[in-house]
């Protein structure tokens, strides 16, 4: 009796023809990271739930950090649209900001998704840095570009800290209306090109 022969076995690598995108597998994984939590999730268990090879996901991905850093950066430019925040009228840019930053964290799955140890925190920096504060400077420009952008940064992660991370009860009780009122007189001191303060040397910088 003769007996089947064995399947064949599915190359590994990069797959052939049109296999689902990395785009297509992040909202997978990222149901998998909420439901499961970040030590929980396997690489295999997002292969099987999206039905594609193991090896489909780690071509794309590396490994388990790096799918987790595209479903986290995946959420954050679903919300800090950065070319959307920056691309309208200059005067309300300070309200854009924040309300960018409220809308992304009153996400409850985006908060669950943030307690995930360390590698949350570090998907968070890299993306305020990389994403947020360069793209700032960019848009900026000008001698000062970085100093703003860094003002502006550091008022929005004292936002996310004092409020999401670890809350204050006096700003974790305004709604996100009450902290766009709060917190645009200072972004937009933060935005403002800073006067320049040098003086010719030898200048007499004494008031008359």
């Amino acid at each position: 009796m003769n007996n089947p022969a064995p399947a064949p076995a599915r190359p590994r690598g990069r797959p052939r023809g049109n296999p689902p995108t990395r785009e297509s597998i992040v909202p997978v994984a990222r149901t998998l990271f909420l439901e499961r939590g970040y030590r929980r999730t396997t690489l295999r268990a997002v292969a099987e739930a999206a039905g594609v090879d193991p090896a489909l996901i780690a071509y794309h991905f590396g490994s388990k950090k790096g799918l987790f850093a595209d479903v986290m950066q995946f959420q954050c430019a679903n919300a800090l649209a950065v070319e959307e925040v920056l691309g309208g009228e200059p005067a309300t840019l300070p309200g854009r900001l924040v309300d960018a930053v409220t809308e992304l964290w009153e996400d409850a799955d985006f908060r669950q998704l943030t307690t995930q140890g360390d590698e949350a925190a570090e998907v968070l920096r890299e993306y305020l840095e990389h994403e947020l504060l360069a793209r700032l400077v960019e848009f900026l420009g000008g001698r000062d570009a970085t100093a703003r952008a860094t003002a502006v940064v550091t008022i929005l992660g004292g936002l996310i800290y004092t409020r999401y991370l670890n809350p204050l009860p006096a700003l974790a009780a305004l709604t996100p209306s009450e902290i766009r009122r709060v917190l645009t007189p200072a972004l937009r001191t933060a935005l403002a090109p800073r006067p320049r303060t040098d003086a010719p040397a030898g200048a007499d910088r004494r008031t008359p």
